[in-house]
Parts: C-alpha cells; structure tokens; sequence
C-alpha cells in the first residue's frame, strides 16, 4: 500500500466515522512508512477530519480515537499543517474536554501545544491578545486541580505577552472598536484574578491580598465587570490579608482593605460573614480569640487550611502572631501559661517557640525568661537599645538563676 493509498483509506474512514479502520491505521499500518511521510499523513487525517462536518465532536467520546489516534498525529506533524488545522483540532479537544468531561489538566496539556507564531504571514499567526487568551485558559484549568506550578508559569508567559506589547486596561477614548476594548479588558481581569489565585495558591498571601484588592477596586465606577464580583475580590483580599505573616505591610494591608467604603457589605456575603468582624480587631490591634475565628476558618480554600511544619495551620500562626504583638499593647510582660490561655489556641510551648521566632525576625520587640517561662516585652526604640534590653533581662535571669543554686545549696 502507497503513501497516497493510505490517505484515501483515512479520507474514507473519517467520512464513514469508522473509529475502528483509523486506530488500525495509526497503531499498525502508517508504520511502514518513514518519517517524513508520517508527518504527511498525520497532517491528511487532521485537515480531514477538522473539513468533515460530522466527524467531530462524536469521534471524541470513542477511546481509540482519544487514547490512540489523536495522541499519535499530534507528536507527528509537519513544520506547517494546512490552515493551521492541527490548532483548530486542539481547541476542539480543549473546549471538549472543559465542558463535557471536566478534565482540566488533560485540556490545559492539550492547548499548551497550540503553535503560535508573531509573523502575520503565517498561518499560526496570533495576535498578542489572542496569545494571552491561551496561557490565561490555560493557567485557569491548572488552577482548577491545583497545579499551581504548572499554573503560575502560563500566567507568567501571558504576563511576559502583556508587558511587551504595553497591553492595558484603560478606557477606550481613542475611537477604536468598543467590542474589541470590552474583550481585551475582560482578558485583562481574568489574568489579573488568574495570577492572584497563583500567588494565593502558593500561600503568597500578602501579594494575593494586594492583587486581590487592586482588582476589587477596578473599573468600580464602570460596567465592565459587576459590583457583586468586585466584592468577592474584597473578601478574597481580606482572607489573604488576615492569613499572611506579621509584618508592617501587612498591618499596611490590612489599613487599606479596613477603611475600604464597601466593607460593610460583606456581611450579607455567607462567604465573608465574619471577615469584617475580624478584620477590624485585627487592624485596631484587639486580641483575636479562638470562637471569633470559628466561621472565618469554615470559609478558607484546602490550601488556606495547611498545617504547618509547627504544628500550627496557616490560620492558627497568623492569628496568633497577630495576638502577640496585640498583648504587647496590654502588658510588659506575661506568663507563656497566661498567655495560652489568654489566646485560646497554642499551648504555651508553642507560644513560647513563635514568641522567639518573631523576637528574632525583629517582628516582636521582647524577651524571654526561659527560667521563669515569662515572656517581656520592650518598648519600641532603636535596635541597639532593644539589644542592651536584651543583655540585661539575660543576666538579670543568669543571676536570678544562681541566687537560686546558691540558696538550695546553703540549705542542704
């Protein structure tokens, strides 16, 4: 059998919708021939199958096409298939896959391999827009199994398209095609909400938290995206905010989203019933308690809720590094056993350890008397006064310490 009598056989099978004769074809029979004339009759069945007007999307719920015939015509094909045909047969598997089967990744793999060209003369020619479309659908669907790896670098490639081609969200005064500006602007806000969910994925909540609030404050005063997802932006801001590490930007953060005029009506969103709630005694530096935190904790992602290698959940760390800056407010010095009862959430050995932690990143200006299990804490000053403060309660407790010695041994 010829080259060309193989391709009559495949023309024939398509139109027929004879599964069976194509996965003999591409399993047994085209592995006579070379490379070369491999490539050519891979580039035949596509550009046939994409002309028949009943082959597709039926041929997609048989497995001898999906698991066979497909797979083997994409890994050969020529530099160039006619009309760029084999992209069309990857967003028709795409779309496919998304919508009927609810197979993400297989669908994001699936429109990774779309050919895109910048060269207008070529029939893989894609616009910048249309390039980001790509990696924007694409780092979507990773995200919907939490790939975050595999997500985070499609939405950076679309980033890279948006930098370098100064692509924007401002508003249409130049007289171009509305449709077309409404379009981009939406792509915009997806790889926007898209790269947040990254960074959120990734527990990079405090660069979520900002990306989440700059989106729910887009286009607030237009039509180009709905007042009630701007709002589910605001709460999302919120949670990564509440979440993320002591530090002052994320006290900063929390300020922004705090004195954010739309606050109030998170409260008639079940998933944000309590974020303002908590949101507000952790900006005004009140103690956050164990029962305050109970409705917030029921609203987080799988991801919101790990454990870490402290033994304490993201939210339970946050929470309680919050705590100890905000009793530093009400004491100059406590007990570890006062203080984990007074938080409700750690025992005082792992208060203990998170106090040490933020004494040494300098998120905590203290010390601790491991002797006497009491944590003090400092006036803010310099750095070099906090470090004489630190010297002397250590000597202080050295001294403490072998007056003790001293007396146990007169005594005997």
């Amino acid at each position: 059998m010829t080259a060309s009598d193989l391709s009559q056989s495949i023309a024939s099978a398509v139109g027929s919708s004879d599964y069976a004769a194509l996965n003999n074809i591409f399993t047994f029979q085209w592995l006579k021939f070379g490379q070369g004339e491999q490539r050519t009759i891979a580039a035949q069945f596509i550009v046939s199958s994409i002309a028949s007007p009943t082959f597709y999307p039926a041929a997609f719920k048989h497995e001898q096409i999906m698991e066979n015939v497909i797979p083997i015509v994409l890994k050969h094909l020529p530099p160039m298939v006619e009309n760029a045909a084999d992209n069309i047969l990857r967003t028709k598997i795409f779309d496919f896959k998304v919508n009927e089967e609810a197979d993400y990744s297989c669908a994001a793999r699936v429109l990774e391999g779309i050919r895109m060209e910048d060269t207008p003369s070529s029939v893989y020619y894609m616009t910048p827009i249309d390039r980001v479309d790509v990696f924007v659908k694409v780092a979507e669907c990773y995200l919907e199994e939490d790939l975050t790896v595999e997500a985070e670098g499609a939405v950076k490639r679309a980033g890279t398209i948006i930098e370098a081609f100064s692509i924007t969200m401002t508003p249409n005064t130049d007289g171009g095609d509305n449709a077309t500006h409404e379009g981009t602007v939406t792509l915009l806000l997806r790889y926007k909400s898209t790269y947040a969910r990254v960074l959120d994925s990734n527990r990079k909540f405090l660069a979520a938290a900002m990306r989440y609030h700059d989106l729910s404050t887009a286009y607030l005063h237009t039509d180009a995206i709905e007042p009630e997802d701007l709002l589910v932006m605001l709460g999302k801001a919120i949670t990564c905010a509440i979440l993320s590490p002591n530090s002052a930007q994320r006290q900063r953060t929390l300020g922004l989203v705090y004195k954010d005029e739309r606050l109030g009506q998170l409260d008639a969103i079940p998933e944000f019933q309590s974020h303002s709630a908590v949101l507000t005694q952790m900006y005004l530096n009140r103690i956050v308690r164990k029962r305050d935190l109970e409705m917030f904790e029921s609203s987080l992602a799988d991801h919101q809720k790990a454990i870490m290698g402290d033994g304490l959940t993201i939210v339970e760390r946050g929470v309680l590094e919050h705590n100890m800056v905000a009793v530093s407010h009400l004491y100059t010095s406590i007990y570890f056993t006062q203080l984990s009862e007074l938080l409700g959430v750690v025992d005082a050995e792992k208060a203990e350890k998170t106090a040490l932690k933020m004494i040494a990143d300098g998120t905590l200006t203290g010390s601790i008397d491991e002797v006497d299990g009491v944590l003090r804490f400092h006036p803010t000053g310099s750095k070099e006064e906090s470090t004489v403060l630190h010297w002397d309660e250590t000597i202080t407790a050295f001294c403490t310490q072998l007056n003790k010695v001293t007396d146990a041994v007169r005594s005997h």
